[in-house]
């Protein structure tokens, strides 16, 4: 009876990583492929409105909502491989509001053809700079936020 438990055991948590492996999403582990790399550190230097660059946005806002004594989130930057030479960028955000939590995907293709970053998400673009060479018409507001506004 007690080796029949034993192996039961066994079973299941070999069964249970199998699983875990499976239902794993399929993003790229950036240092073992450098053209995931390049993507990464594309978005993430990329100019973000109000801050030079992406990350440091992400920063900033991770400093101002401590300040604040709010909580914040930050997932892990994720890179998805789409062809050969486009990559998708992700990076997930939950944020506490003054009632309520606010999650948001921020999502990015990359062109490394092209070295092209474009915004995919809406909470991405919102954190996108305004001109010509971010391929979004007009000219940023005075005292715009770089992330939607918080209740």
């Amino acid at each position: 009876m007690s080796k029949v438990i034993h192996y039961a055991v066994l079973l299941l948590l070999v069964v249970g990583g199998l699983v875990y492996w499976w239902m794993n999403p399929p993003g790229i582990d950036p240092i073992t492929d450098p053209r995931a790399a390049e993507a990464l550190a594309l978005v993430q230097t990329h100019r973000a409105a109000g801050y030079p660059t992406i990350l440091q946005a992400f920063n900033e806002r991770a400093r101002i909502l401590a300040d604040r004594k709010l909580g914040l989130r930050l997932g892990e930057w994720k890179v998805i491989k789409q062809d050969e030479q486009r990559y998708e960028v992700r990076i997930y955000m939950r944020e506490q509001g003054t009632t309520q939590w606010f999650e948001r995907d921020f999502i990015w293709h990359v062109d490394l053809g092209t070295k092209r970053v474009n915004a995919a998400s809406l909470p991405a673009d919102g954190l996108m700079p305004e001109g010509p060479e971010s391929g979004r018409a007009g000219t940023p507001p005075a005292g715009a936020p770089p992330f939607p506004p918080t209740m």
